[in-house]
This record gives structure tokens, C-alpha cells and sequence, in this order.
């Protein structure tokens, strides 16, 4: 291999990046762009519930218990109704999420001691906002009622009743804020797309431009002319690289509680196996539209729906399970959250980062071959 003929490549790549800005600002923007756009719109946290109350106790405690959820950031109350019909009304009319009836005697079964029942009434059409809103008002309700039980003890000398305190600490993400789980994930998945994307085109340009059989007709050889390729566009995607992490950093606030130097160590690692993806479909379709829609395809979707980033793992399918270990954006997206939330190092992320050190080392065995193919 000859370092000059590979360093001339990448000049030659370079001068046709820079003379196409409008294809260098969109590339470096899409990270930015992306992440805003999924940063901000993307949200997993459930707040301000637009909640209906229906009070037919009208007591002391029902009000209380009222003031609970009007002062939580949970819920925030948009109606009061007056009767049955009009709370099915407000979540019929999307005006209202979730619905709480008080039944008459709450307060007084309440003071004294017993069972006092509630009834929650939820839209179930989006069952995941559901599910998380109920386990609020559920927590709420069970929590007023225990502290009303407790002080009711104290005042009437009731026997106090021994039992387990639970005490809730929550590690890595204490706010739980789903910006902080999303981002870092995002970044990786912008990653894979934009290096696969940047590489995918560039061999199918030359055989479309004829240009190709230029190079062909010069010392060149394969692995020579994919080397040179491949530094160009390392160092865009690695520019890429930087400004999401700044952006994730600076502007959503996400903490970076590990190594920067494994981070930027393990982003390396990813972008080099992702452009030789993209090589390897562009020297195989000698198309730049065909390989643009390949690129998206096998980019995009597995690491948006198959790596984690927003649908868990463990809960889909064994054979997709099985799928996914393919992705390596999967291993990625596990590194980024564990360096990013949980500051932990190599010694716990060996196994990931050596499974995108082989696969990059594969894809770049095939890229490879298929370079020799169209130069044979």
C-alpha cells in the first residue's frame, strides 16, 4: 500500500466536499437539526395530565385531596363536573385524559379508619400515557390516604401499625427526565445515518460521473482508493460526531459523567464500521439513487427501532432479539447511555466495544471485496 496514492485520494475527496457547500452545511447541520427536532418533540415524561374532577363528597378531606392533585406537576385540573355524563364528555372530547370521582362519604370513611375508594377513569387510547398516569394518581391517592390513617392514630391513640417503609433513591437519572435517556441514543442513531449516508454515494458518483475509470486507468489500488475514501469522510463524521455531543451536552443539558476520551475512542470505532457500510452498498449498486434508499434502509430503521433507543429490547420478540445483535448501533447506543448517565468505563463496556470492533472489521473485509469486484 502506497501512502501517497491513499493520501492523494483524500485530498481528491476532500476538494469535492468543499466544492459542494451546500452538501458539507447540510451534513454538518442534520445533527443539529435532528437532534432539536427529536430532542424537543420526542418526550417521554408525562406532566400536567389535563385531569377532570367529579366531587360528590364535598367534604374537607375530598378538597384536600383535590388540592393534592391541582399542586402536583402531574396533573393539571381542567374541569370541574357536576355529574357522571359531563366527565365522560370531557375525555370523549379530548378535553381530559383521565377523570376522578369522589363518592359521598369518602371523608368519613376516611376518619374513620376504613376503606375509602375512589374511581379513576382514563382514556385508554394511548395506553403507554395511560398506564404512566395512572400510576401517578394511584401514588397519590394511596399516599393522602396514609398520611390521613397516620393522623388519625395520633389523635385517637389507635394503635400504630408496623410495616415496611420503602425508601426510593433513583441512580444515573435521578429526575427521571426522558431527554436524558433519549439524547444520548439520538446520537448515535444520527451518527449511523449520517456516516452511511456521506459514504454511500460517493463510489456510485464516480461510476455515474465517469470518473471511475480514471482512477481505474492509474496505479491506484483497491484498498487504496477505499482508505483514502473512507479519511475523508471519517473526519466529517467525526466533526458530526463532536457537535451532536456538544450540542446533547450544552444545549438539552444531558450530563457526560464518563471518559470523553473512550467516548470519542468508541465513536471512532462506530463511524468507521458505519462508512464502510455505506462503501460497501455504493461500490455494490453503482447507483447513487439505489444506494441512498439501501443506505436509508438498512441505516436508519434498524437503528431507530432495533437498537434500544426507544423501544427496550427485552420486550420484543426472541427473533427480533436475535436480530438486533447485527446492529451495531445497539452496542453503541449501550456505550453512549453508559458513559454518558453512569460514568463507567471499558471494564464494563469491553463486550460492546468489541462487538462494533468486529463488526467494522467485517463490513471493511466486504467493502473491500466488492471494491476488487468492480476493479476486476
Amino acid at each position: 500500500m502506497n501512502y501517497r496514492r491513499m493520501k492523494a485520494v483524500t485530498h481528491k475527496e476532500f476538494l469535492h466536499i468543499l466544492r459542494d457547500p451546500r452538501s458539507l452545511y447540510l451534513a454538518l447541520a442534520t445533527p443539529v437539526l435532528l437532534l432539536l427536532l427529536f430532542g424537543y418533540a420526542l418526550s417521554l415524561d408525562v406532566d400536567k395530565v389535563p385531569t377532570v374532577i367529579h366531587d360528590l363528597d364535598r367534604s374537607a378531606e375530598s378538597r384536600e385531596l383535590i388540592q393534592r392533585f391541582r399542586g402536583s406537576t402531574y396533573f393539571q385540573i381542567v374541569e370541574a363536573a357536576n355529574t357522571p355524563a359531563e366527565v365522560n364528555r370531557a375525555i370523549d372530547r379530548n378535553r381530559a385524559l383521565i377523570g376522578l370521582e369522589i363518592p359521598p362519604g369518602f371523608g368519613g370513611d376516611l376518619k374513620a379508619g376504613r376503606e375509602a375508594a375512589v374511581q379513576l377513569l382514563l382514556d385508554g387510547s394511548d395506553a403507554n400515557t395511560a398506564n404512566i398516569a395512572l400510576g401517578y394518581a394511584q401514588g397519590l391517592v394511596t399516599l393522602y390516604a396514609a398520611e390521613l390513617r397516620s393522623l388519625a392514630r395520633e389523635r385517637f391513640g389507635a394503635p400504630e401499625v408496623k410495616g415496611v417503609e420503602a425508601r426510593i433513591r433513583v441512580i444515573f437519572n435521578s429526575d427521571l427526565k426522558s431527554r436524558n435517556y433519549i439524547v444520548p441514543g439520538l446520537i448515535a442513531v444520527i451518527l449511523m445515518i449520517i456516516a452511511a449516508i456521506l459514504t454511500s454515494l460517493c463510489i456510485a458518483r464516480e461510476w455515474e460521473n465517469g470518473t471511475m475509470e480514471q482512477l481505474l486507468s492509474t496505479p491506484l489500488r483497491p484498498v487504496e482508493l477505499l482508505l483514502g475514501k473512507l479519511a475523508a469522510y471519517f473526519t466529517v463524521g467525526m466533526v458530526d460526531m463532536v457537535i451532536a455531543i456538544l450540542t446533547g451536552v450544552f444545549l438539552f443539558e444531558v450530563p457526560l459523567r464518563g471518559s470523553v476520551l473512550l467516548l470519542m475512542a468508541t465513536s471512532a470505532i462506530f463511524c468507521f464500521g458505519a462508512l464502510c457500510w455505506g462503501i460497501m452498498l455504493s461500490a455494490a449498486t453503482r447507483n447513487q439513487l439505489i444506494a441512498y434508499q439501501l443506505s436509508m434502509v438498512t441505516s436508519f430503521l434498524p437503528a431507530f427501532l432495533l437498537s434500544g433507543f426507544i423501544y427496550s429490547i427485552d420486550n420484543m420478540p426472541s427473533v427480533i432479539q436475535a436480530v438486533t445483535y447485527i446492529v451495531p448501533a445497539r452496542y453503541f447506543v449501550t456505550i453512549l447511555k453508559g458513559i454518558f448517565l453512569k460514568g463507567v468505563g471499558w471494564q464494563i463496556l469491553w463486550l460492546e466495544i468489541g462487538a462494533m470492533t468486529l463488526y467494522g472489521a467485517v463490513v471493511f473485509v466486504f467493502a473491500m471485496r466488492r471494491m476488487r469486484q468492480k476493479v476486476a
